[in-house]
């Protein structure tokens, strides 16, 4: 089989979904191959956090852009795509982001413990410094990836991509059953994406890894679930994560450690994933026991991580193939598929967005740039 479209999107998560459907709305035509279900990779589970705060201005920014967007798309593909519930979080790092937060406009708030409890009373008594941002919640991921891909049947291809290369100005990429020539390839493919990468002559830096989060059921209803942030090893644990469920039953929580894992994705101690559930468990019976600490779904992902940070993203163009990469994309996601279709009809990366800019580095000494140089994308 054949197929010919102005771009072709290689992965069918978040990133690669709101690309191809900017760019269709754009007028391009446009072709998705994806492997398996749509948004059941690197995109899956119940619900992931947008938060504002990073260490990073510009990611911050960003964010401030993103959550607007992300408020368009709910009015644009007919579903809730972030709670209002707010986002909490824990911990001396939360109190070193806040004033980040203030210079960005994000009207975040320093809490006491009486606060805490009032906003997040599924947890235990906490003493330490936090913060809640108010603009912060739970994305939806399903309601939103279900409501992509429904506008996107007819563009996709439900095969794996075995290889591309270029032919002119354009490319052709290659599946079990099909030849697609197009004018340009966005690679978003999660673990896939450095191979691909690698072979249309693109070297991408990612460390891989594998991740585990595990849900919980809320044991009494509540009317607001904020996501959490937790740093402040109050309870034990540090890195800690969680985003409610869209009808607030549950809770899905995970720690910010993860599994090595090799180049070509093999994992040495598999097992481990294991001891990392436990340990959200163990979190769990601690520090939330508005929760039942019986697991309720688990979910496995890759970790794609760039070598300046867990937040760290960046996007590629060699002719015409274009590659993202980095970790924790799931709330920027709308402005990096702005970024995305920008590069693709500009024929450029957006300035921030470009390797050398490390974008999401810990510290903008280490990004290279100065904060008050951030520029949009637009």
């Amino acid at each position: 089989m054949s197929v010919t479209s102005d771009v072709a999107v290689i992965g069918a998560g978040i990133i690669g979904l709101l690309t191809a459907y900017q760019l269709s709305r754009q007028g391009h035509s446009v072709t998705v191959y994806e492997t398996g279900r749509p948004g059941y990779g690197q995109s899956a589970g119940q619900s992931r956090i947008f938060r504002h705060a990073h260490d990073d201005p510009r990611l911050i920014r960003l964010a401030v852009r993103a959550r607007e967007q992300w408020r368009e798309w709910s009015d644009d593909i007919g579903v809730t795509t972030v709670s209002d519930d707010g986002a909490l979080a824990l911990g001396d790092t939360a109190g070193r982001r806040l004033p980040l937060l203030r210079d960005a406009g994000v009207a975040a708030e320093s809490l006491d413990s009486d606060a805490v409890a009032d906003v997040l009373p599924l947890l235990g008594a906490y003493e330490g410094a936090a913060v809640f941002d108010p603009g912060g919640g739970s994305i939806h991921t399903r309601a939103v990836i279900s409501a992509l891909t429904d506008r996107l049947t007819d563009s996709l291809v439900g095969e794996q991509v075995i290889v591309l290369h270029r032919d002119g100005d354009g490319a052709v990429v290659r599946t079990p059953t099909t030849r697609g020539s197009h004018g340009t390839v966005v690679i978003c493919a999660g673990r896939g994406t450095a191979a691909l990468a690698r072979g249309a002559g693109i070297t991408v830096p990612v460390l891989l890894g594998a991740h585990v989060r595990v849900s919980f059921s809320v044991r009494d209803g509540v009317n607001r679930l904020p996501t959490l942030q937790d740093g402040s090893g109050h309870f034990g644990a540090t890195g800690v994560y969680a985003a409610a469920y869209p009808d607030r039953s549950g809770y899905g929580l995970g720690l910010s450690e993860h599994v090595d894992a090799h180049d070509d994705g093999a994992i040495d101690d598999g097992s481990r994933l294991g001891g990392l559930a436990d340990a959200a468990v163990g979190y769990v019976d601690s520090a939330l026991p508005g929760l039942d600490p019986t697991p309720r779904e688990i979910v496995h992902c890759w970790v794609t991580t760039l070598p300046w940070g867990d937040d760290g993203m960046a996007i590629w163009r060699e002719g015409p193939v274009v590659v993202v990469a980095g970790h924790n994309l799931f709330k920027h996601a709308p402005v990096i598929g702005e970024a995305l279709a920008q590069t693709v009809t500009s024929g450029a990366v957006p300035y921030d967005f470009t390797p050398d800019q490390r974008l999401g580095a810990a510290s903008t000494e280490h990004a290279g740039v100065n904060a008050n140089e951030y520029r949009s994308i637009t």
